[in-house]
């Protein structure tokens, strides 16, 4: 059995001074890099997920609801979308991009990203390596019908324990962590190495809990 921990959404947009910022997102990016380089080792893959948006329809709005609808956040190929620079890249092996033309909360909505689109190494903030027309790119690849999914990614790797951590509690980690159990997962979210749009994320650790999630 393999275990892998997926990160999900450190990007720049969902921290402070981003378009969408979710309060201690920045904080988040550093705790996970700080978890990562000292349990990195009890992991036998780990990878992350972005919202990858190009035309989204109504998951943007100029009036946004902030709860089915939202600023434009994350727009493809833009520094809103990079991971932010205290997320540290060196141990992440597999990049997992949503969003693309619809609202995308879990990460299983994503497809794997070829590797010449992410960050990887030492990575400097704006320095995400992108072709030039990143939007289309991203359009051809999101059509491929070889296009690779998480559970497909994860499947390919004997992975049955999975560890989660990341941007929103509420919103992206819960769908990704209720979506991993219905997966046929063995799932744990760390709560604290997450950040909430809620002030009072009760209501979402329940859900999880009720789901089949693990809370640590």
């Amino acid at each position: 059995m393999s275990r892998a921990l997926i990160i999900v959404d450190v990007q720049n947009d969902f921290c402070e001074g981003g378009s969408l910022a979710v309060k201690g997102g920045a904080e988040v990016a550093g705790a996970i890099s700080e978890y990562v380089d000292a349990h990195h080792s009890q992991f036998d893959y780990i990878v992350a997920t972005q919202d990858w948006h190009i035309e989204p329809g109504g998951h943007f709005a100029d009036n946004p609801d902030f709860i089915d609808t939202w600023p434009p956040h994350c727009v493809a190929g833009t520094r809103g979308a990079e991971l932010h620079p205290d997320l540290d890249t060196e141990y992440i092996q597999a990049y997992f991009q949503k969003g693309q033309f619809t609202a995308a909360y879990s990460g299983f909505e994503g497809i794997l990203a070829p590797e010449d689109a992410v960050p990887t190494g030492d990575r400097k903030p704006g320095a995400m390596p992108l072709p030039d027309d990143a939007a289309a790119f991203t359009a051809s690849t999101f059509a491929d019908e070889d296009a690779i999914g998480l559970d497909d990614w994860l499947q390919s790797h004997d992975v049955e324990d999975v560890v989660i951590v990341g941007i929103a509690t509420d919103y992206c980690v819960m769908a990704t962590s209720l979506d991993a159990v219905q997966a046929g997962y063995s799932v744990t979210v760390v709560r604290g190495l997450t950040a909430g749009i809620a002030a009072d994320l009760d209501d979402a650790y329940a859900e999880m809990e009720l789901g089949g999630v693990d809370l640590a």
